[in-house]
């Protein structure tokens, strides 16, 4: 038996339609936008998934250096192997989910499910089995403290029948119901299930991505919550919900409404953050280019490099080389123009170079890119 979709409160149908209108809204502006103007945007938002998800799990690793790792592998950044081993596998896991945005036969299994358990606990195995159900008993710590047990999942003979039933209902399972809610409850199901030994948060969180990546409303990058649920105030709550919910076993008779409410905000205000994101790049990159001559730019694409300087704080010229397809020695003489003009300043020496805002860099377009925004709660009628 799986804990079941509850029915949702007035409230919930309230938030609920109004996170559908904000991402027909996010739609439409994604789609009016050229591709260029949000490629960095798009990279950074999956970046961000991926940092905040391994933070939740202990992995720490400056979103920053997770879009560099992305663009090579083999980046000069300070960080750890342990969390470069980490951030490359979960990059890995959640490139594959967007590639599935469209997939015409797509179905869900428990190969699929181990498979993707193996893109991103592999490389512990075989000291961390992956890619196949747990043996034997698991219990979840509570934060902070290793002695105390939060959850106790059920015995390890019923995992293979729990997933059995988890895969038919993804299937086939309450398709009447909301596909934010449906995803919601497929992370609920799964991470209390825990059927691996290792890697069940995220495994749960990809999963509820990649239900929404699959609902097809808006760009595959701009569907995951977990840079919402990384946020340190957001992550007690996911885990005081989580325990509140789930009960101290695994207890699927328990009503889950104020799990599902808890999810509805997070799409809610994690929706804001992305709408003011666009606008705010959108506006950068068009009085980037209205300045192009002032600026002394030779090449449009020049705006590229300057543009995610502004919305992330600094650009490396590889992943300005790959951004607009140029041979290194293009990207380099570009790099160079910048410096010289006063543009950017360049940080560091040979591969971990990089570059952040110069002194000739307009004032105005940082203020643009930095401009701070307010995030409502949905739920709570004082903050409207």
């Amino acid at each position: 038996m799986l804990y079941e979709t509850p029915a949702l409160t007035a409230d919930d149908e309230r938030v609920l339609a109004e996170v559908k209108d904000m991402r027909q809204a996010l739609r439409h502006a994604v789609q009016t936008t050229p591709t260029k103007w949000t490629y960095d945007l798009r990279r950074t938002m999956t970046a961000q998934a991926v940092a905040a998800s391994n933070t939740i799990e202990g992995y720490s690793v400056d979103v920053r250096d997770v879009a560099d790792l992305m663009d090579d592998h083999d980046a000069a950044v300070s960080v750890s192997p342990e969390n470069r081993a980490e951030t490359l596998a979960y990059q890995q896991t959640m490139t594959y989910i967007q590639s599935l945005y469209n997939v015409e036969d797509f179905t869900y299994s428990k190969g699929l499910l181990n498979a993707l358990h193996w893109m991103l606990q592999g490389h512990h195995h075989p000291k961390k089995p992956a890619g196949q159900w747990r043996h034997g008993f698991i219990r979840i710590t509570a934060p902070g403290n290793e002695h105390a047990t939060d959850y106790e999942g059920p015995d390890h003979s019923d995992v293979p029948r729990l997933m059995t039933e988890l895969v038919d209902w993804l299937n086939e399972g309450d398709l009447e119901a909301d596909p934010l809610v449906r995803a919601a409850m497929a992370h609920f199901n799964l991470v209390k299930i825990h059927p691996w030994r290792d890697g069940n948060g995220r495994m749960s969180r990809s999963l509820q991505t990649l239900l929404i990546v699959r609902e097809q409303s808006v760009a595959p990058e701009f569907c995951s919550i977990e840079e919402w649920l990384g946020m340190p105030g957001n992550t007690w709550d996911y885990y005081r919900v989580l325990k509140k919910v789930g009960g101290p076993v695994y207890s699927p008779q328990r009503d889950t409404t104020d799990w599902i409410s808890f999810n509805l905000r997070a799409y809610h205000e994690q929706t804001q953050g992305v709408q003011h994101r666009v606008e705010r790049s959108n506006q950068a990159w068009i009085e980037l280019s209205k300045q192009a001559d002032q600026l002394g730019l030779t090449e449009e694409r020049q705006v590229t490099a300057l543009h995610e300087v502004a919305m992330t704080g600094r650009v490396r010229r590889t992943r300005y080389e790959k951004a607009e397809g140029l041979n290194a020695q293009m990207a380099k003489r570009d790099m160079k123009h910048l410096t010289d003009q006063g543009l950017l300043e360049g940080i560091g020496n040979t591969r971990g170079r990089y570059y952040i805002p110069g002194n000739r860099y307009p004032a105005q377009v940082l203020e643009t890119a930095a401009r701070a925004h307010r995030i409502i709660d949905p739920y709570d009628k004082d903050d409207a």
